[in-house]
């Protein structure tokens, strides 16, 4: 059955301590993940230390901001309005769960499907990183 999309409202985030790069990003329309400077590599969500060499040498950087489905869940009955919850791997290797957002129609969305960051308010007007179909 298809099912239209709406808006819904985010959660606020609540950020932990070293995450204001990440958020100060978010409003310039970035979205910023780690980078390793020993091993080179990439990851996501943002840690203190990296998980493939333990190495804390380790910077932010913005990403492409395109990548693929990998996965994803409809939730049609947590509440009033359907959404869409996805795993998307970025053009960078790694995959991030995110919302998929303004996509039409949810029966749309598919593995494979091309998407594009976005960003959405939460309620208090912080930005947070969201894909929509590309």
């Amino acid at each position: 059955m298809a099912t239209p999309y709406q808006d819904r409202k985010l959660n606020d985030p609540t950020p932990n301590v070293g995450d204001a790069p990440f958020f100060e990003g978010a409003k310039e329309g970035k979205m910023l993940i780690k980078k390793c400077k020993d091993c080179g590599e990439v990851h996501y969500y943002p840690r203190g230390i990296c998980p493939s060499c333990f190495s804390t040498n380790l910077e932010w950087v913005a990403i492409k901001g395109t990548g693929t489905i990998y996965t994803f869940s409809i939730t049609r009955r947590a509440g009033p309005i359907p959404y869409c919850i996805a795993y998307v791997t970025l053009d960078e290797g790694i995959n991030v769960m995110t919302n998929i957002v303004d996509c039409g129609d949810l029966d749309d969305i598919k593995i494979g499907q091309k998407v594009k960051l976005t960003f959405k308010e939460t309620g208090n007007g912080t930005k947070v990183p969201a894909f929509m179909p590309a």
